[in-house]
């Protein structure tokens, strides 16, 4: 087998790459359930057909695995799928531990985009396509595919990417399949993806990497997706794609730990006198965060460059979704203040339920005395802190209700300091960025403001 082979793009930044030879595609009557994150969250990783060993992977921290790639032909079919016996075998392992796989389409293949644009020409390569692709996913009990084709041209390249998108998307659909795409992270290459396309999607996976400066910095790959749901992408439809690899050479992340331990929480390190950048624990775990508060989930590119150890990136990100970082430090009784020193109150020191949960000035009173529980909860007056009716939408109150150990009734501190209830990945905030007495407290999209920081007992 030849060595690795990264995923990249000489014409725009942010490309996923690779090309393989060969490859090949599922309905089973009862196709696996994914392992589900909070608010249908997606950690996707992406696993060559080349390297890396199936055995190896975390299922339990993940809920998609694509295995890349198949190539297409020019007149819709597919080539022979390289280590079948491999696919097979992830296929078990990921059915046995709920984790969806499907097959990922295209690749770099060095630029290469010809049997693409043959196919997607004309009504009848893209049935034949179409065909092949379901047949394929039937064979090898898949649940679902992602279209790699890089890339599109904006015109008429993209008008039958569209095309065939919406035959593609209405195939599997009906079946119970998934289809997701791999798209460029910015530049122009995304106008070779129509918005119509969005339509015909579970979710886009953003290769927001092979670009920034330094690669794949966090406010780079978070502009780039940014971008996408400026065109109309739906958040929940963005999928944050992150490296397991370097730049400007190609040292897995795996390899920068095994020369320095302290690598894992770098971004850059020198080898061999050249600065090689990647994504380190903390600023995937940051990426994360943002994206539990504003996209649909993580890709990563890909499962074998990962470590197996406490560095691992898809442990960051696993244990990040899960409420990682710094737990609250449960059976501490006391104020807990937020902007302007204000502190979380109990309207007029009420225990009914429903009662508003407000700022209000510290006055020492049992109404601002709260304890927070081992389990997430934060308690006052023998009732907990919940948000009302279980809601996810910005600006859902905060209440007193009995405590009932449902999820709107946990919160997660985070590092920065917010407040994350997990069910509705949404932050603790204070309303208007007021700090007012009577001040209501609700949940929003966290973004780390002076008015969604808290200080615990």
């Amino acid at each position: 087998m030849s060595s690795p082979r990264p995923r990249r793009s000489a014409l725009a930044a942010g490309l996923l790459a690779l090309a393989t030879a060969g490859a090949t595609l599922a309905l089973s009557p009862a196709a696996a359930e994914a392992a589900v994150l909070p608010n249908n969250f997606k950690s996707v990783g992406y696993m060559p057909s080349w390297s890396g060993d199936v055995n190896a992977i975390q299922y339990g921290k993940l809920t998609h695995i694509n295995y890349a790639f198949v190539l297409p032909t020019s007149s819709g079919g597919l080539n022979p799928v390289e280590n079948p016996g491999k696919l097979s075998q992830l296929v078990s392992l990921g059915h046995a531990n709920n984790v969806k796989v499907s097959i990922a389409i295209g690749g770099w293949n060095d630029g290469n985009d010809s049997a693409f644009e043959a196919l997607a020409a004309n009504s009848g390569t893209r049935t034949t396509f179409v065909n092949n692709v379901v047949n394929f996913v039937n064979q090898y009990n898949l649940d679902g595919v992602d279209m790699d084709w890089e890339y599109p041209d904006p015109g008429t390249s993209a008008t039958n990417y569209s095309l065939l998108m919406s035959q593609l998307g209405s195939a599997l659909h009906s079946r119970g399949k998934l289809l997701t795409a791999a798209v460029v992270s910015e530049g122009y290459y995304v106008q070779g993806v129509p918005t119509a396309v969005f339509g015909s999607v579970d979710w886009l996976n953003i290769m927001a990497y092979d670009g920034g400066s330094p690669h794949a910095n966090y406010d780079w790959s978070i502009n780039a997706v940014n971008g996408w749901k400026a065109r109309g992408l739906p958040a929940g439809k963005a999928v944050l794609g992150v490296p397991f690899y370097s730049r400007p050479g190609y040292y897995t992340y795996s390899a920068l730990v095994g020369m320095d331990p302290a690598n894992a929480n770098r971004d850059c390190t020198t080898v061999g006198g050249v600065q090689q950048c990647y994504n380190g624990v903390p600023t995937v775990k940051r990426k994360t965060q943002w994206a539990l508060a504003n996209a649909g989930g993580m890709m990563n590119w890909e499962l074998s460059q990962d470590r197996n150890d406490g560095t691992s990136l898809v442990s960051a990100i696993y244990d990040t979704v899960m409420g990682g970082g710094t737990p609250p430090p449960s059976g501490r009784t006391g104020q807990i203040t937020g902007i302007a020193g204000k502190c979380v109150d109990v309207a007029s020191a009420s225990t009914a339920n429903g009662t508003a949960i407000q700022l209000w000035t510290c006055n020492g009173t049992t109404a601002q005395r709260w304890t927070v529980g081992g389990d997430g909860t934060l308690r006052a007056l023998g009732k907990c802190a919940d948000v009302a009716s279980g809601g996810t939408a910005n600006g859902t109150k905060v209440q007193l209700w009995d405590c009932n150990g449902s999820g709107a009734q946990v919160w997660q501190a985070q590092s920065n300091g917010t407040l994350r209830n997990p069910q509705s990945n949404k932050c603790l905030d204070a309303t208007d960025n007021s700090s007012a007495d009577g001040t209501r407290l609700q949940i929003w999209d966290c973004f780390g403001g002076a008015n969604q920081r808290w200080v615990l007992p």
